[in-house]
């Protein structure tokens, strides 16, 4: 096992969780939750990080800013404390509450972004914030991980390299979509070792990432109201888009087992499921899906009775208990 001396250091888990005895379907879910921030963007966050003090952008004076629905914004939190940092968060009203406190916890000055941009939604908003606070202040450093390669990059060298090591026959790799970065990380990472593994993107239903039109959404981290920079659409293989509701009742179905993850990993798990049931009915290919975060952080939210009845209805929690 690992020594470590700061939070960032601790990354790769190495943990897989085999679905055929729960789901009894050949699929494999790598766990990028088993770090301090409790998922896949700590590798994000320590490559931005990197990046900057590589650049000299970092020092004793400066602030770090970012906009985040969460699990960046926290995992930034961490890493800015083990460092002596000061760091700002700037996130909405669908961040989980959980994270909210964590991110105090750690010392993070959190802004929380009261009103959506009409057209372009919270996003938009934030962003917006960010530039004017950096525009007011010379000591603010944004990371702004939607447009800097320095997150790709850290797909690039680790996670998909350690998912490569421990499946060498891998046929396909499914990816949630947020910022992006996880999946151009992993497909260029493919491209360049051979091009046999087909990379398939994991979107939310309203999001507007792959030109899809944008409608509510209330669980954060996967799905953008605003595309990516940072991402290249065409790196992936194909794309699935997943409704809430779905992600929701995957999310449940694995807690009844006793694997209790988040709603990203429930919307890539629903999204790969449907592909495999659709494209490869007799599970003949090897298929790796990225669980990016676990579920405590979701007790409020998906896995609350209340909470789904208010925002979703009665008739989707009956079903829910009933499925």
């Amino acid at each position: 096992m690992p020594v470590i001396s700061a939070p960032h250091e601790l990354l790769d888990s190495g943990v897989y969780v085999d679905l055929r005895a729960a789901l009894g379907r050949p699929l494999y879910l790598k766990c990028e939750g088993f770090n301090f921030a409790g998922s896949v963007k700590m590798r994000t966050a320590a490559g931005l990080v990197a990046a900057a003090e590589a650049e000299g952008r970092l020092g004793p004076d400066k602030i770090l800013i970012e906009s985040s629905s969460g699990n960046l914004g926290l995992a930034l939190a961490i890493i800015a404390a083990g460092k002596g940092i000061r760091f700002v968060c700037v996130t909405d009203p669908r961040c989980n509450p959980t994270t909210l406190r964590l991110l105090r916890a750690v010392g993070a000055e959190v802004v929380v972004v009261s009103e959506a941009d009409e057209e372009r939604g919270f996003l938009h908003s934030r962003l917006e914030y960010v530039r004017r606070r950096c525009a007011e202040d010379p000591r603010y450093v944004w990371l702004d991980q939607y447009a800097n390669p320095a997150n790709w990059i850290a797909h690039y060298e680790s996670t998909a390299a350690e998912i490569a090591k421990q499946f060498p026959d891998l046929d396909l790799l499914f990816v949630g979509v947020g910022t992006g970065g996880t999946l151009t990380g992993c497909a260029r990472y493919f491209r360049d070792n051979g091009d046999r593994v087909r990379v398939v993107a994991v979107d939310a239903v309203g999001s507007v990432t792959f030109g899809q039109p944008p409608a509510r959404r209330l669980i954060p981290g996967l799905g953008t109201s605003v595309r990516p920079p940072l991402l290249d659409p065409s790196v992936a293989a194909d794309v699935v888009h997943v409704a809430e509701v779905d992600t929701i009742r995957r999310c449940r179905e694995l807690a009844a087992r006793g694997l209790l993850f988040g709603g990203s990993t429930g919307t890539v798990l629903g999204g790969a499921l449907e592909w495999l049931d659709t494209h490869d009915p007799d599970g003949q290919l090897t298929a790796v899906a990225i669980a990016p975060d676990l579920g405590e952080r979701y007790v409020d939210t998906i896995y609350d009775d209340a909470w789904v009845s208010a925002h979703f209805g009665a008739d989707v929690l009956e079903h829910l208990a009933n499925a």
